[in-house]
């Protein structure tokens, strides 16, 4: 780390060059609500990082930016109550409706964001704070002292490594310019500079998905590319059209991609 870096500033630029302000909009996730859940519950992120965790059954836990319950759905049975904050209306929905579907009955919906006064909200002290792949915002010093002023006994966050589950052959096919964003290197360094001495552990999942057809395919690509004119998505059609190889009954990419994402944790007292 170099300590005459404004690290926190770093993240700044990044997230306004990544134009995160859609991002924070409710309506945003509202839209990308089912095809995010699909391709989040998914992946082996979610037993990678609980393995990281280990849950205990005594713990309360505030899971900010929840989604439609990409962890509190898998971690619900391992602890005693949850309360899931999310901006969007219709991730809780599928979140409620995943834990009828499950008989979950600890787990608590809250719509809100992180610019939001939580104890409005009625968001309390949980032992465990996580923002898991949530870390939507402008100032990251802000946002960290806000989840960790929520836990009693260890924050948890998730963040991105390199192109995470993003592919940049195909954003770039769709004629779009890649910018990845600041990855977890400008978090643990802003973490530093605020005397947390944190532990990092990183999952990793290859994707090497099969498609029924060329246009399941292009379905499943669809949330990186959040509203696609249809010159985009001609663009990502024809890409695929020449990209894509046989796979058995159905078709693949002909290059396996790997995801990974840092989880960096704390203890808020003593940075264990």
């Amino acid at each position: 780390m170099i300590a005459t870096v404004d690290w926190n500033e770093i993240w700044r630029q990044a997230q306004a060059k990544k134009k995160g302000g859609s991002r924070r909009d409710p309506a945003f996730w509202d839209k990308r609500a089912p095809e995010f859940t699909r391709h989040a519950t998914a992946s082996d992120y979610i037993g990678q990082f609980l393995g990281i965790m280990k849950p205990e059954a005594e713990w309360s836990v505030l899971d900010i930016g929840c989604a439609a319950g990409t962890l509190a759905v898998p971690l619900a049975p391992a602890v005693k109550s949850i309360t899931a904050l999310d901006p969007s209306a219709v991730m809780l929905s599928l979140l409620e409706e995943r834990c009828r579907k499950h008989e979950i009955g600890n787990v608590r919906a809250v719509r809100g964001r992180w610019e939001d006064d939580w104890d409005d909200l009625g968001i309390g002290v949980h032992d465990i704070a996580i923002a898991s792949r949530s870390l939507v915002v402008e100032d990251l010093r802000d946002a960290v002292l806000k989840l960790q002023s929520r836990a009693r006994k260890r924050v948890y966050i998730a963040t991105l490594v390199g192109d995470g589950p993003y592919d940049r052959k195909v954003i770039e096919a769709a004629g779009r310019q890649w910018f990845p964003g600041a990855d977890y290197i400008v978090v643990y360094n802003v973490l530093r500079q605020m005397g947390i001495y944190a532990n990092i552990s990183l999952t990793c999942t290859v994707n090497d998905t099969g498609y029924g057809s060329l246009e399941e395919a292009l379905d499943s690509m669809r949330w990186m590319l959040y509203e696609m004119s249809p010159e985009e998505e001609e663009n990502v059609r024809n890409y695929l059209k020449g990209t894509l190889v046989p796979d058995g009954g159905g078709w693949k990419l002909p290059y396996s991609r790997i995801e990974r994402w840092a989880v960096i944790w704390w203890d808020p007292d003593g940075n264990l």
